[in-house]
């Protein structure tokens, strides 16, 4: 089965030639004679390769290439010249082009170029449908993010989930504690076993008691039946108690209790019953402020805080909103192409996020509702995310109206290199990222950045 192709020329004999070769080779084509009618015309209609010659009048075949990898990165461009020189190769490639062929061309060089182009955006294509699968069946309790501050906490709980040691899990509300809590769970012996999650704020103080050690018949008014309490339901694995600087102060005696000798006695049971879990305790108070004002037990407070894990706000992320927000994008729009405009995109980056990751989902729930083309637009967001930031540290270039995440970072590292005057260390500060994640992205945009950037992104010190 032949491929579809676009080829574009503003001399009408070199693409009537072109075409009459792809045709005896079996594929189809359709030509354009001006840059602007080439990306009018990959609007509309799916191609496998573009075949563009390099010195057009107007928009030349260069800028068009870097046009059509804005628009669609996964597209193989072919660019054609009479110029058999090293410097239209290097810039062909430097634009984005996937392959470089000199006029005239032969049907069997074409043929090979062609094959190679099309099989190469097939596979990019196939490569974006995998990770737009992988996003939407993603665990939600997956923790995501590359700033150093998530690769710390990612650090503390690899080296802690192998352990039975008690974790308190501190950080302001929406940072994603039972996320934590569960990777912690899913990473240890345990993960077999059951991860039993409550709530204090939830419970009322009348049924916590309850809820965590259970009751035996009659106990009370309603206690027809016996039953188990949390503590004993996660026996092989681990019971997750979030916001326990609500616990009642005088149920945190007994709690200690149960945490020292690992037995519970159920309410109006007369025997202790041993059980087998892990604590992990997660609070968005300052429960050392509450060991001074009474109100927390400085003995609880030890024994729960044997490894403590800091989530930071998202507001101190850096790029991790938008890794975070093309997540949650995918799994909300399901079945529908949506991706974020530049300026939707700026708003993410520069808002305070007092909710948090929790505000985040909200306001991609929000976007795509009312999301009414292939892209949230600034329009799509909540009113308070609408209004230009009052303050933006880094602004992220606006030059086209579609863009790949992949293009927005690319343009705001960009941005804060030059602000910074390519120190690599400082950038990285801005970021939020560490040094080593810097380097890598900056690899990966070797040929992308401007030559003199490209010449100083090497490390800057050890």
């Amino acid at each position: 089965m032949g491929h579809q192709i676009l080829v574009v020329d503003d001399d009408e004999a070199i693409c009537d030639l072109i075409t009459r070769s792809l045709a005896r080779l079996g594929h189809g084509a359709k030509t354009a004679s001006t840059a602007e009618e080439a990306l009018e015309l990959v609007s509309s209609t799916q191609f496998d390769a573009v075949f563009a010659d390099i010195g057009m009048t107007g928009m030349d075949g260069l800028e068009l290439c870097r046009r059509l990898h804005d628009k669609e990165p996964e597209l193989s461009v072919v660019m054609v010249t009479g110029d058999n020189s090293l410097q239209a190769a290097v810039s062909s490639l430097r634009a984005g082009a996937y392959d470089f062929i000199v006029k005239p061309i032969e049907d069997k060089l074409l043929c090979a170029c062609v094959l190679r182009a099309a099989q190469a955006t097939n596979l990019k294509r196939q490569v974006r449908g995998l990770r737009n699968d992988l996003d939407i069946a993603r665990p939600q309790g997956t923790l995501l993010g590359d700033s150093s501050a998530m690769r710390r906490v990612q650090d503390l709980i690899s080296r802690v989930a192998p352990s039975d040691a008690s974790v308190l899990i501190v950080g302001e509300t929406g940072t994603g504690k039972e996320l934590v809590a569960r990777a912690i769970h899913e990473q240890s012996s345990r993960s077999r076993g059951p991860f039993i999650a409550l709530n204090c704020a939830a419970v009322p103080a009348t049924l916590i008691e309850s809820e965590l050690f259970g009751h035996a018949r009659g106990a009370f008014t309603d206690a027809k039946n016996a039953r188990e309490g949390l503590f004993l339901e996660a026996n092989g694995g681990t019971i997750f108690l979030d916001e326990i600087g609500e616990m009642p102060f005088e149920l945190q005696a007994k709690l200690l209790r149960a945490l020292q000798e690992k037995t519970v006695r159920p309410l109006g049971g007369k025997s202790e019953v041993a059980f087998d879990a892990r604590i992990i305790t997660a609070t968005n108070r300052d429960l050392e402020a509450e060991v001074r004002a009474k109100r927390f037990r400085e003995d609880l407070y030890y024994r729960i805080n044997v490894v403590r894990i800091g989530l930071p706000p998202l507001r101190e992320r850096g790029s991790d909103i938008l890794t975070i927000a093309r997540h949650l994008l995918a799994r909300t729009a399901k079945d529908r192409e949506l991706t974020l405009s530049t300026q939707a995109a700026e708003r993410l980056l520069h808002h305070d996020w007092a909710g948090n990751v929790r505000e985040l989902e909200n306001c991609i729930e929000h976007a795509v509702a009312l999301a009414q083309y292939n892209q949230i637009a600034v329009d799509d967001l909540p009113p308070k995310l609408r209004r230009s930031p009052s303050h933006v540290v880094v602004s992220v270039e606006d030059q086209v109206d579609l863009v790949t995440l992949d293009q927005l970072e690319t343009r705001y590292i960009q941005r804060v290199l030059t602000l910074v005057g390519g120190n690599k260390s400082r950038a990285a500060t801005v970021m939020g990222v560490d040094r080593r994640t810097l380097y890598r992205k900056l690899e990966r945009m070797k040929g992308i950045l401007p030559e003199e950037m490209e010449a100083s992104a090497v490390p800057d010190g050890p």
